[in-house]
């Protein structure tokens, strides 16, 4: 355990300190398997490796034409087209509501949330650049939209977080409906006020809206945008494919790409080199998220892992806080909301509904706690999520990380807590 601790403090340090998660990872993954007992190069040979492939292999396609959607859409103006039209609508100071709304809209409409980030950030971009925000707050705002209610609280959410129990509880994806709306209304108000404040401390101080390092001229989209329904068409054409009609979310990318183009044939110009920057960005942000995958799959092999993991089942209280503590811990320590809840599950699961049914404690609740309690901890700094947001956004942990904490990790928390406290007493 002392190891595993070392190695989240090697992951935490360097990455504020801006080290690369490439070379960082594999380090603190070194450190957690030699202080763990197991023998270093089958280490990284199998465990580290095996993570890190696994991760490349399920999500490459999507994590290329992702980045290429989102180059896309940021190169023929579409992107920009939609912000003018959100910010006429809310006003070109409600920057931040605009990105807050599209990420919510795309991530409880079943959009993955890597996706979501390629697709929403040349959106937070030009709003951003309109209403002369910083840059630094892009990633709380999306980390708002996309890891929070609507990954874990909202009823109905699509997303694996609030699928994953299901099996395990008998349950559907609308469980504890009342509890879920609570825990939202307390994520998303809470979020924005906080990044209101943000903002306004920013501009205080006189910080602005400052182009990318690498970011392309963009003069001949601010003069000709594309119509605002016809650049809508990509975005809900993916959402609509793959919810209404379960096209996979690969093919529905291709299309949607190819329908950019048709719809901005007379860009062409732009595409080849959209398609290139497109895929060199999704390189580095999937190389960036397997390295810290790899780490975890080294942390979940060490004994000592097994015996915190047993450690907590021994924890005498009330189910739901103790369901809660279990997938908060566990999350955190892999780096993965899901992972940590599909550790907690197959461990707990059976003894924690056990508990609940003795103490006459709907399922419904234990399920929503279960989802609750994964948004929280698990956004540690070396969490996949969290270092592919960093990627696409181009910002560092010293620069965005403590307002995705706040939005993500912090504020969920609270609201995990309190729907607790609420359903202890028969309000949800």
């Amino acid at each position: 355990m002392i190891s595993i601790l070392i190695g989240l403090a090697i992951i935490i340090i360097l990455a504020y300190l801006g080290c690369s998660m490439i070379w960082v990872a594999p380090l603190a993954a070194g450190v957690v398997a030699y202080g763990g007992g197991l023998d270093l190069l089958d280490s990284y040979t199998g465990a580290y490796m095996e993570g890190f492939a696994g991760f490349v292999k399920a999500w490459f396609p999507i994590f290329l034409l992702g980045a290429i959607f989102g180059k896309m859409m940021e190169l023929t103006g579409m992107a920009t087209s939609i912000a003018n039209t959100i910010s006429k609508v809310i006003g070109a100071k409600r920057a931040i509501l605009g990105v807050l709304v599209s990420t919510a809209i795309l991530t409880y409409g079943g959009v993955s949330l890597f996706v979501v980030v390629f697709a929403v950030y040349p959106l937070a971009l030009s709003l951003f650049r309109i209403a002369n925000i910083s840059r630094r707050l892009i990633p709380g705002v999306i980390a708002l939209g996309a890891f929070s209610f609507t990954m874990v609280a909202m009823p109905g959410t699509p997303q694996i977080q609030n699928l994953l129990p299901m099996p395990y509880f008998g349950t559907t994806p609308m469980a504890a409906p009342l509890m879920g709306i609570v825990a939202s209304i307390i994520m998303a108000v809470g979020g924005y006020l906080y990044m209101i404040y943000r903002e306004k401390r920013l501009k205080a101080k006189g910080e602005g809206f400052s182009e990318p390092d690498s970011h392309i001229i963009i003069e001949k989209i601010k003069k000709t945008p594309p119509n605002f329904f016809l650049s809508l068409l990509p975005l809900v054409f993916v959402v609509v494919t793959i919810n209404a009609f379960k096209v996979p979310i690969v093919l529905s990318l291709t299309i949607a790409v190819v329908l950019i183009m048709v719809l901005t044939w007379d860009r062409f110009k732009e595409f080849v080199h959209g398609v290139n920057e497109g895929a060199k960005g999704s390189l580095i942000a999937i190389i960036n998220t397997s390295a810290e995958v790899g780490f975890g799959a080294i942390v979940k092999s060490v004994p000592a892992f097994e015996h915190f993991a047993n450690s907590l089942l021994a924890i005498k209280a009330n189910p739901l806080i103790a369901q809660a503590i279990s997938v908060n811990l566990l999350s955190g320590i892999v780096g993965s909301s899901s992972g940590g809840m599909a550790i907690a599950l197959s461990t707990f699961a059976d003894k924690y509904k056990e508990l609940a049914l003795e103490n006459n404690i709907p399922l419904d609740h234990l399920h929503r706690v279960t989802s609750l309690a994964s948004a929280g901890l698990d956004v540690m700094p070396h969490n996949g999520a969290v270092l592919t947001l960093f990627a696409i956004t181009k910002m560092r942990h010293k620069d965005s990380y403590m307002d995705v904490f706040v939005c993500a990790g912090g504020i969920p928390i609270i609201a995990s807590i309190i729907s607790i406290l609420l359903a202890s007493m028969g309000v949800v």
